[in-house]
């Protein structure tokens, strides 16, 4: 009877402990399907950017992104990314293109980034003229609640060297 006594002590707190810990459930891994969503992202945006489309190039981005290019101070929100990417693709000269050689994603699956290569051609406002660009971007995403991606930090580090300052007359 004793032994009866301990089996079912011992089968209840087996049953309890197994309740309390219940078995973990592996993540599905959607490390490639990922990769392909963001590089599809980054291609949508080249679209928009061909096609002049402020609202089209503007979705890439989340509601809190933060925008850091060249000789600008960084553009923080959704409001202020609006009003900075109208007034860029007002410009006729405006062209952007940028490719990423590399894109990876959190093992957590809720964050990215890509990296690549990007070439701008814009109006210069002294000369009127176009002037052209290159260089390195990288980009920040996070997995939004839908499942899409979105760029929440991009930042741009231009290859080109800053112009040198005409040499005072003496």
């Amino acid at each position: 009877m004793k032994a009866l006594a301990t089996l079912c002590v011992t089968s209840v707190i087996a049953i309890f402990m197994t309740a309390c810990n219940p078995a973990t459930t592996a993540t599905p891994d959607t490390h490639d399907a990922d990769v392909k969503a963001i590089s599809d992202v980054e291609a949508q945006a080249n679209q928009a950017w061909a096609a002049k489309d402020a609202e089209k190039a503007l979705a890439f981005y989340a509601d809190d992104a933060i925008l850091i290019v060249p000789g600008e101070d960084a553009i923080q929100g959704k409001t202020a990314l609006a009003a900075s990417l109208k007034g860029m693709l007002a410009d006729p000269a405006i062209s952007l293109t940028f490719k990423a050689s590399k894109v990876d994603i959190a093992k957590s699956g809720d964050l990215a980034y890509a990296e690549g290569s990007y070439q701008l051609t814009v109006t210069d406002p002294a000369t009127h003229q176009p002037v052209h660009d290159h260089g390195n971007y990288l980009t920040t995403f996070r997995k939004q609640a839908d499942g899409s991606w979105k760029a929440v930090v991009d930042a741009a580090v231009s290859a080109v060297p800053p112009a040198t300052p005409a040499a005072k007359k003496k």
